[in-house]
């Protein structure tokens, strides 16, 4: 365990040729997931030039003026790509819009899928042009990294280690570089992202500029979640943890205001939510199902699910 509350881990050891390092590596992030749904992960496949670099851009783009930044809102498709403006986005359950701006980069299929998946085409900003470039590199190595996670929780679970990796190609994946702008007046109970579960199998999350994540235990207390800073902290959403009918934990987290000599400073975070196709099927793995654990999750589709939630977080009427 970490000095920041979750469990830290190591990608090198499951990709070694050693099974006793890679086996280490599937019980820490099984128990991490069973336990808290939390872990901070090192040598994934970001380099720190990457980061650096997508940081600088995301910069760029949100100290854009407001009516340049809102060409770039597409209006039907709820938020799927390009910008959504400040106050949008809710919490579930909640009617306080969350103090964020935020981006969506999405999944790039390849010429002849494109028909088959139909997910809107991801936006080039005319005053920005290497934004769209770097956020790709970072979408891709971002999702490399997920699918290995993937692979080791598959093998913690007791199915094949490659179960998840037909599931996630071109899946309906997002990378959303979040600006939550410098606090200007009282809040009035709203926060820069209230509490809440992900909807997606796995979120990747690159260390924030500033801190104010933080993670729900299971014992009712919040801790504050921080990674080193070459580390990603990466917790469980709502799907996985409906396929495996609670066993791996979506744990609620928010991202707090900081205190007020600190308000006017910004915070850019960038998470990348990992989704699969839309018809991966759901349901809860009969494996993860027992006297006591009965099934506590109706069947359905990652489709479906994603747009219930959407309506639910008000990106979608």
């Amino acid at each position: 365990m970490n000095t920041k509350g979750i469990p830290s881990v190591d990608l090198a050891d499951f990709l070694s040729n050693d099974p006793a390092r890679k086996q280490k590596f599937v019980d820490e992030i099984g128990e991490a997931y069973e336990n808290i749904g939390f872990v901070s992960l090192k040598n994934h496949f970001l380099s720190d030039n990457l980061v650096q670099n997508l940081y600088d851009e995301v910069k760029n783009f949100f100290d854009l003026e407001d009516d340049i930044k809102t060409k770039y809102e597409i209006e039907g498709i709820g938020g799927q790509r390009g910008y959504t403006s400040f106050g949008k986005e809710h919490a579930k359950g909640s009617n306080k819009g969350d103090l964020k701006e935020f981006w969506h980069f999405g999944q790039y299929v390849d010429e002849e899928n494109l028909s088959k998946f139909n997910y809107p085409e991801n936006v080039d900003v005319e005053e920005a042009p290497e934004f769209a470039i770097v956020g790709k590199k970072a979408y891709q190595q971002l999702e490399k990294t997920g699918v290995y996670v993937l692979r080791a929780l598959a093998l913690h679970l007791g199915l094949d280690e490659f179960y998840f990796d037909d599931k996630v190609k071109n899946g309906n994946s997002i990378l959303r570089p979040i600006h939550y702008p410098p606090i200007t007046g009282e809040p009035d109970g709203a926060v820069r992202a209230g509490a809440h579960g992900d909807i997606n199998l796995i979120t990747l999350l690159m260390g924030a500029s500033a801190g104010g994540l933080q993670v729900l235990r299971n014992d009712g207390e919040w801790v504050d979640a921080i990674p080193e800073k070459d580390e990603l902290v990466i917790n469980v959403g709502d799907m996985l943890s409906r396929h495996t009918n609670n066993r791996l934990k979506s744990t609620i987290h928010r991202v707090v205001n900081p205190p007020r000599e600190q308000w006017n400073s910004p915070r850019y975070s960038i998470p990348f939510f990992m989704h699969p196709i839309s018809d991966m099927d759901l349901s809860v793995l009969e494996n993860c199902v027992n006297e006591e654990n009965p099934k506590q999750f109706d069947d359905i589709t990652a489709g479906e699910f994603l747009n219930q939630r959407l309506r639910e977080i008000g990106l979608i009427k």
